[in-house]
């Protein structure tokens, strides 16, 4: 059974002071020896992942970090590397021992208090320290638990606070496309297979959405952009959608009959992973650009370039053509995602297949922060060919939002 992707499990990450029982935590919930224990504080340097199903969740990702107190020049390293995690965390976990909180833990609280993202507080070491119950109060017991990790029993307790305090959205699974067809209506799903097309696999997007149109009873037909019209030509009835990868618009948009839906995998992905009304809002930055502007392409993940990179060379060229010159463009992968954002014109996200949505919407908030238009590469890809509105047609919010403010 193919294990479920890092971006579709909710991200629980733990944090706290050196020394107070993270990564005995880690250890009790896991059942394995994952994070390293030693009385030395400082023990755990970088987050530590752990996959697993948590039952009735589903899959989970468990993030064991450095302690937020760590000091001299290396454990200021630390720290900035744990909090580059509260962006991918859905629900936070607060260790600290069973009669102290400390401004380190009010800080961590009132941080994700900030972001909105819900929190569990564990006063461990209880068969060392009597527990402070004004901390428990403050909290509520739903949300406070008191244990020792040294007890297993003790887990049955956290598993609850976890269940009681994940958003509800997290017990649904995804929705990719299958909203957007009924059952037995017929989707056609473009996948060119060129050099960036893992040998022997598909990306991530297209596995995704096949296995989410089969979840919702609806027919696809899967091929590549040169064998597009001989499809249509075989079938008895249109299909109600063609999904496509956004690189190859300009091959097949002249195909596709102007009454049959059109969109793209990095498009849904705007929709599953991150905002795709404000990043539609944000596309329309491109008509303020002009040669010299400051430009992030931002790549979730972090693959080897090639020729025609899509992220280095195929968006680039597109915007160029379109501004009419060269732009400054900056292409940052992975988690990295840079502090001086004000210093761009507009910043392009990938579909973020490899991202979870917490860390998405981190990226998408963090740049309305700091005053930037934030789009995604579909959309940014389409507006460049001039059929931004087409592709938009199934998302009728984000349709609206387009016409009612591509004149201003």
């Amino acid at each position: 059974m193919q294990r479920a992707p890092k971006s579709f499990r909710c991200h629980l990450g733990i944090y706290g002071r050196r020394n107070v029982g993270k990564s005995s935590l880690m250890n009790l919930v896991t059942r394995q020896p994952v994070s390293i224990v030693s009385n030395e504080a400082g023990t755990t340097t970088d987050p530590v992942e752990k996959a697993m199903e948590f039952l009735p969740l589903g899959p989970v990702l468990f993030i064991d970090t450095a302690g937020i107190d760590d000091s001299g020049d290396l454990g200021k390293l630390r720290v900035e590397k744990t909090k580059k995690i509260f962006d991918r965390t859905d629900l936070a976990i607060i260790v600290t021992e069973a009669n102290i909180w400390t401004e380190f833990e009010e800080g961590i609280f009132q941080e994700f208090k900030q972001r909105n993202i819900p929190t569990v507080i564990i006063l461990n070491k209880i068969d060392l320290h009597p527990v402070d119950q004004t901390i428990v109060e403050r909290f509520g017991k739903k949300s406070c638990i008191t244990i020792s990790t040294q007890d297993p029993t003790h887990i049955a307790l956290f598993r609850k606070a976890i269940l009681e305090t994940v958003p509800e959205d997290f017990f649904n699974n995804p929705i990719i496309l299958r909203d957007l067809l009924g059952p037995k209506e017929i989707a056609i799903q473009v996948m060119p297979i060129d050099k960036e097309a893992p040998k022997g696999r598909l990306l991530l997007p297209q596995v995704q959405a096949l296995r989410d149109s089969l979840d919702g009873n609806v027919i696809s037909l899967v091929v590549k952009e040169s064998e597009l019209q001989d499809a249509f030509d075989s079938l008895k009835k249109p299909p109600k959608l063609v999904v496509t990868d956004s690189s190859v618009f300009h091959l097949i948009k002249d195909i596709v009959p102007k009454n049959i839906w059109l969109t793209s995998f990095s498009i849904l992905y705007s929709r599953l992973k991150g905002d795709l009304i404000s990043q539609t809002l944000g596309t329309l930055a491109l008509r303020k650009l002009v040669p010299g502007d400051k430009v992030l392409i931002s790549e979730a993940c972090s693959h080897h370039p090639i020729t025609d990179d899509i992220g280095r060379v195929k968006i680039p060229r597109w915007l160029n053509q379109y501004v009419g010159g060269e732009l400054d463009i900056t292409v940052k992968q992975g988690h990295d995602f840079p502090s001086n954002l004000k210093d761009y014109r507009l910043v392009i996200l990938c579909g973020s297949c490899m991202f979870n949505r917490r860390e998405i919407l981190s990226r998408i908030m963090l740049c309305h922060e700091a005053g930037v238009p934030c789009t995604n590469y579909g959309l940014a890809i389409a507006f460049c060919l001039n059929m931004l509105e087409r592709v938009l047609e199934p998302f009728p919010a984000a349709l609206k939002t387009l016409t009612s403010n591509r004149d201003k």
